[in-house]
């Protein structure tokens, strides 16, 4: 044990998340996502909801403010971000002290939202029940 860590930065997290690259993305993803199928490393947190976990990786993750290169999130087929995209936006944008740049996309299609997260570093998939939770992180530097 360490002191001072958040207990959703587990070794794995923690070890995955200094290994990204400036632009790397990091997939943080709700129980409904099919994670497993999606081809990256899976690190899950199921007692966790997205909000918690988003806390805690933003203590030591530097979102990417190079332009074009937002956070993206999961769109309802009837474009609709979902009822986590208020809370995600309050705390990526309080932690960063800026307005985050973000895209919506759709799940399916060549450049949707399934598609890109195959590309993401590292999956997390959390307990959260929201539906529709999903987003790819890019890393900033520091």
């Amino acid at each position: 044990m360490l002191k001072g860590i958040d207990e959703y930065l587990t070794p794995e997290l923690l070890r995955a998340l200094a290994e990204m690259g400036h632009a790397d993305q990091i997939a943080l993803v709700d129980r409904n996502f099919p994670a497993y199928a999606n081809g990256t490393e899976v690190i899950d947190l199921p007692h966790s909801s997205v909000a918690d976990v988003l806390k805690a990786i933003l203590q030591v993750f530097p979102i990417d403010t190079f332009p074009g290169n937002p956070v993206i999130h999961m769109l309802k087929d009837d474009g609709d971000p979902g009822p986590a995209l208020a809370t995600c936006r309050e705390i990526w944008n309080s932690i960063e002290g800026r307005t985050v740049e973000e895209l919506g996309l759709d799940r399916h299609g060549d450049d949707g939202f399934y598609a890109r997260a195959k590309c993401a570093y590292i999956t997390v998939r959390t307990g959260e029940t929201a539906p529709f939770a999903c987003y790819l992180i890019p890393k900033g530097v520091i």
